[in-house]
């Protein structure tokens, strides 16, 4: 069995290949990772260390740890690889701006096997969910994603159409001009929904709009959003929303938050 392990600033991911069988399951982050890391991250998907010929290690603080687990050996993988690398596989595709969107979020351009670092945001999931806990008093990914997908963002948002009087290019009118400008001009009795829907908004349109400006820098189509975040439905919708007003291909592969992992088990092997 060959073990990839993603250590992120909010969740753990691991992605086993045994022969043709590919498990992955997550776990949270707990500090910065060691030895107990690693066997719990195993013993989290139920993968005896005596079984393990190979383990791949991704994210942060990596180079802390040993260079091998009780004799199996550790192989430390450059996160920027991983993610092109992963996010290449996950979509089927040769070349594209792969963008993995977890707590943060960085845009890596991937040609091939190279893969750099393009630009990336702190407006992530780890904003979304500070800002839930702030505004809503929740962290619970599933419960602002329902929240949202009942609530109206311009409950909080000014549009264009309220700015501009109408559309501006490809923008319809109630497209957001400023992200809870409602709320800066006066006080606003809005639901939990409506901001949890404006919060969605915001951190979805960041993401997109820098996103689809690196890859046009780069020369680069289409998008591949990763990361945990793409697990909200509502989230994905902003996210596609974003690429349809700028006549973008913005692609969210299934399984997106084991991206990483997938890219270090796939440049491991290659070793």
């Amino acid at each position: 069995m060959h073990i990839a392990i993603d250590f992120g600033a909010s969740n753990t991911d691991v992605v086993a290949c045994a022969g043709d069988t590919t498990r992955r399951w997550t776990l949270p982050s707990d500090g910065a990772p060691d030895e107990r890391h690693l066997l719990a991250a195993l013993a989290a998907g139920d993968a005896p260390l005596a079984q393990v010929a190979r383990i791949a290690v991704t994210g942060g603080n990596r180079r802390a740890l040993p260079g091998q687990l009780s004799g199996r050996p550790l192989v430390p993988v450059d996160e920027v690889n991983a993610i092109g690398r992963g996010g290449l596989a996950l979509a089927g595709l040769d070349s594209a701006l792969v963008v993995s969107a977890g707590s943060g979020t960085a845009a890596v351009a991937a040609t091939g096997r190279r893969c750099w670092h393009v630009t990336g945001t702190g407006v992530g999931g780890g904003t979304l969910m500070g800002l839930s806990r702030l505004l809503i008093g929740t962290v619970d990914p599933a419960e602002v994603d329902a929240l949202a997908q009942a609530g109206d963002p311009n409950a909080l948002n000014l549009t264009i159409g309220e700015i501009l009087g109408g559309p501006i290019g490809r923008l319809p009118a109630d497209t957001t001009a400023v992200n809870f400008g409602r709320v800066a001009r006066h006080p606003v009795d809005a639901s939990p929904a409506d901001v949890a829907a404006a919060l969605v908004n915001m951190v979805g349109q960041v993401i997109a709009v820098i996103a689809i400006s690196a890859a046009r820098a780069q020369g680069l189509a289409p998008v591949v959003v990763t990361g945990h975040l793409t697990d909200m439905p509502s989230v994905r919708a902003t996210l596609a929303q974003v690429g349809e007003f700028y006549g973008a291909d913005i692609r969210i592969p299934a399984g997106g938050g084991y991206a990483t992992a997938l890219g270090a088990l796939l440049m491991a092997g290659e070793a």
